[in-house]
């Protein structure tokens, strides 16, 4: 059987100064090809270009990835300031309902940092636009200067609802993780539920309640070493193997 299609969300970026492009880093690529065992596959952010119909119907399920700009406020009822930084309207417009269609149909979604606050929006929740400027919340940004492992380290625990889905795929209630970001959870929405914390009490697990399918997001970044992150690996392995039920069904449907 031909493996299970992740469609990758990639962000708009620029080639030089003047080629526009959409891309995503080499590391989502190979966390979902050689931990999640599926075919990796980048989708461009615009609606104008592909349509949440016609993605489900080519993709198995979706890693929603980090990215620079945010999710604009206008998404959850707040005006935009200097703080919540640059933004990608294009994206905001194909990822949100996307989300609400893979959670209502069962089809395996995956949100990793931007990933993980455009899941909560979609669902109905807010965000805080810097998180590091609350009171005891520490700083979560990616630090500015330093090698590509310094940058992504493991910086903080998370810990995980005892006997919840994140604490049974990871063998464990307390995790180490990497933390390269500045927004964060505000209000969840009403359906998300918030299964891991940082020490400082940021959230950084999510699952969705009563989705038919596979619905998780955390805020760090598991695709950086995934294949030997004792964290990541299991995170990605269940992902593949949700898409791998889903392609059988899907494909039995199409045949009956």
């Amino acid at each position: 059987m031909a493996r299970p299609v992740i469609g990758i969300i990639g962000n708009s970026a620029m080639i030089g100064d003047d080629y526009p492009a959409y891309a995503s880093g080499e590391m989502n690529a190979a966390a979902v090809s050689c931990v999640a065992g599926c075919l990796p596959l980048v989708v461009p952010s615009h609606p104008d270009f592909v349509s949440v119909g016609e993605l489900m119907e080519v993709c198995d399920g979706f890693l929603l990835t980090g990215g620079r700009p945010n999710v604009h406020p206008e998404e959850y009822g707040e005006e935009a300031t200097e703080k919540h930084g640059e933004f990608d309207r294009a994206r905001d417009a194909l990822t949100l309902p996307l989300v609400r269609e893979c959670v209502a149909r069962g089809q395996p979604v995956l949100g990793i940092c931007r990933g993980f606050q455009e899941m909560n929006v979609a669902m109905g929740g807010s965000l805080h636009p810097e998180i590091r400027e609350l009171p005891g919340r520490m700083n979560h940004r990616m630090p500015p200067d330093g090698t590509l492992e310094e940058k992504f380290a493991l910086r903080h625990k998370v810990i995980l609802s005892e006997d919840g889905p994140f604490a049974r795929l990871f063998g464990a209630c307390e995790v180490m993780t990497n933390t390269l970001h500045g927004q964060g959870i505000k209000q969840p929405g009403p359906r998300v539920v918030i299964d891991g914390r940082a020490e400082d009490g940021t959230p950084e697990a999510i699952h969705i309640e009563g989705a038919p399918g596979f619905a998780m997001a955390v805020q760090w970044h598991p695709e950086y070493r995934a294949a030997e992150d004792p964290v990541s690996r299991p995170l990605f392995e269940a992902f593949g193997a949700a898409a791998r039920r889903w392609r059988c069904g899907d494909r039995a449907l199409r045949t009956a």
